[in-house]
């Protein structure tokens, strides 16, 4: 739903591992509206994964193409999907059987390479590629020969291949061979005793179809309802902003249904202004309400989305450039510190932009985050997991494991408690104290909190701010301190 409303003109694709169960997860993937699956065999040759990725992650493509067509077809789903498949295909031969069993296109990607030159080095991560394709060295690239033609050449051999085949079992078209289990049987030549304890008749049972007219292959497009999303409102209001250089504020309601706020309006935003983005506070939206999922996701810069009420999981995903701020109803009588305000996984991949949140939030706050100033009263537990840029501004309790992963970025905790220590994750951060640089942005993100959301704790750190910096904490990551350091020489 977030990628489709960041880019609604894009086709969303899911990639699955095959493996045991994989119909099910297709089904819930086509259920949650994605236009695209791609079920990944066991074997595919990607040249910088892990070796034991290599060898030992998934099943065949076959066993999961399968289940995974069966599975939609018994469903009536598939007539809503592209199923695709891939690794190792090679031939007209493989492609014949993925589409026998229920693919309807085909990833390439070892082959076509081979085809431009590469010797299967797997030294792809390492910018070593003696050929010069997975290489950014000039002098290695320089041993580059393959030629668009060559890719060309092979995947036409690989069409003539299939056309042969499809002329043989007497099919005009692919899309009345999809799903044709009945033209496939076991080769016997290949039997062998370690086979004794396997049974593949499920492999090829034809799918059954919940009624006569079930589709075998996408033939409708899926309903995404886009034009029933909030955001198409906000675009229209904010045309002025977006086409010219003023800049409108404006209110409106907000429901728990209303997911992926502002992500419509930022993709127009974007593909209107190109790379001239808008001023900050060119669009301010004003909502009252508890908003859905996914508040603010990929919002653009110069957008601010304030709400007075609360907000679900995801607040600030992929957060890029905008601002978020979230409080509770004015009039309401209880702590805003003590009250949950958002769900889980608030600024998830965010890489730039501010998020004020006055009331605690659950678990995995700032996850990735790579660049937002993010401030909240309290999280959950795995704060700050992975986290590799911004500022984390805590001013209230925090959960377990918080850090791991963290290599960049910097967090400020308040703990007047002295709790706070006994939470961390210390295997990749250091806890230092405030330092004259740290004190002065610390102030200036706690004041701007106070501001945006009339928080009493933030007001009170700073009408006390002597007093109360002593119960500070700078959680700085090892990696990060080192590189400032030598930086700094």
């Amino acid at each position: 739903v977030d990628l489709k409303r960041s880019n609604p003109a894009a086709r969303i694709s899911v990639k699955l591992v095959a493996e045991v169960g994989v119909g099910t997860i297709a089904a819930g993937v086509t259920k949650a509206k994605s236009d695209h699956i791609v079920i990944a065999g066991h074997d595919g040759g990607t040249g910088a994964s892990p070796l034991t990725s290599i060898k030992h992650a998934g099943l065949p493509w076959e066993l999961g193409l399968a289940e995974t067509h069966q599975t939609l077809v018994m469903n009536d789903l598939r007539s809503r999907v592209v199923i695709q498949t891939d690794g190792q295909l090679k031939t007209g031969r493989d492609v014949a059987i993925g589409v026998l069993l229920g693919a309807e296109e085909f990833g390439f990607s070892t082959a076509p390479l081979v085809t431009m030159g590469c010797i299967m080095m797997r030294k792809c991560h390492l910018n070593t590629c003696p050929v010069g394709i997975a290489t950014q060295d000039k002098e290695l690239r320089k041993k580059f020969t393959g030629k668009p033609e060559h890719v060309v050449n092979y995947l036409f051999m690989v069409a003539e291949e299939l056309r042969l085949i499809m002329a043989q079992l007497g099919f005009k078209t692919v899309n009345e061979m999809i799903g044709r289990v009945d033209m496939l049987e076991m080769d016997k030549a290949i039997d062998h005793w370690k086979q004794g304890s396997i049974n593949l008749d499920a492999l090829l049972t034809p799918a059954n179809k919940p009624n006569a007219d079930t589709g075998t292959y996408q033939s409708i497009l899926q309903d995404h309802q886009l034009e029933l999303q909030i955001d198409n409102s906000l675009i229209e209001k904010s045309k002025a902003a977006i086409e010219g250089n003023e800049s409108i504020q404006f209110d409106s309601i907000i429901t728990n249904v209303d997911r992926a706020v502002g992500a419509m309006l930022s993709s127009h935003v974007v593909k209107t202004r190109g790379g001239n983005n808008l001023d900050e506070g060119s669009i301010h939206i004003n909502f009252k309400g508890s908003a859905g999922q996914s508040l603010g996701a990929f919002l653009a810069q110069g957008i601010t989305l304030e709400v007075e009420g609360d907000a679900n999981d995801y607040v600030g995903k992929g957060l890029s450039g905008g601002r978020v701020i979230v409080y509770p109803p004015k009039n309401s009588t209880f702590k805003a510190e003590e009250q949950i305000i958002a769900g889980n996984v608030c600024g998830y991949g965010s890489t730039g932009g501010e998020m004020y949140l006055s009331g605690r939030v659950a678990e995995r706050f700032c996850v990735r985050n790579s660049g937002v100033v993010a401030v909240v009263e309290g999280v959950g537990d795995h704060g700050c997991e992975y986290m590799t840029g911004g500022r984390a501004i805590i001013l209230g309790e925090v959960g377990r494991n918080f850090g791991a992963g963290m290599s960049g970025g910097i967090a400020y905790i308040y703990n007047p408690h002295s709790t706070f220590e006994a939470m961390v994750n210390p295997i990749m951060v250091d806890l230092d104290p405030m330092d004259d640089e740290a004190q002065k942005e610390l102030y200036q993100y706690v004041s701007n909190h106070a501001k945006f959301t009339g928080s009493t704790v933030a007001q009170r750190i700073v009408d006390n701010w002597n007093e109360e910096l002593k119960h500070f904490i700078k959680v700085m990551p090892k990696d990060f301190k080192r590189v400032l350091q030598q930086n700094a020489k």
